[in-house]
């Protein structure tokens, strides 16, 4: 009797630490999830990275020179200057 237990108990642990593997906390399948998820938000980091490279650039822009204040008075709000004509071509 003493011979069977100890294989029945090594088959028992097998199956359940096999079992953990595929239907675990740390499975195979969750863990491929959670690597999915983990590039997915490394890309969103990224994205917002260049976002805020950008955002810090206009503002430095804007703290240093008065050039972007007229681009941007010029692109967004159609500033002229005076003894200016302003020409728009249209394609």
């Amino acid at each position: 009797m003493g011979r069977r237990l100890v294989p029945v108990a090594l088959v028992a642990l097998l199956l359940i630490l096999h079992g953990q593997l595929w239907f675990g906390r740390g499975s195979v399948p969750n863990v491929s999830k959670l690597q999915h998820q983990l590039d997915e938000q490394k890309r969103n980091n990224a994205q917002a990275a260049v976002a805020n490279d950008r955002l810090g650039a206009e503002i430095h822009d804007l703290r240093e020179g008065l050039e972007i204040v007229e681009e941007k008075a010029r692109t967004e709000l159609g500033m002229v200057k005076s003894n200016e004509i302003y020409v728009q071509i249209a394609k």
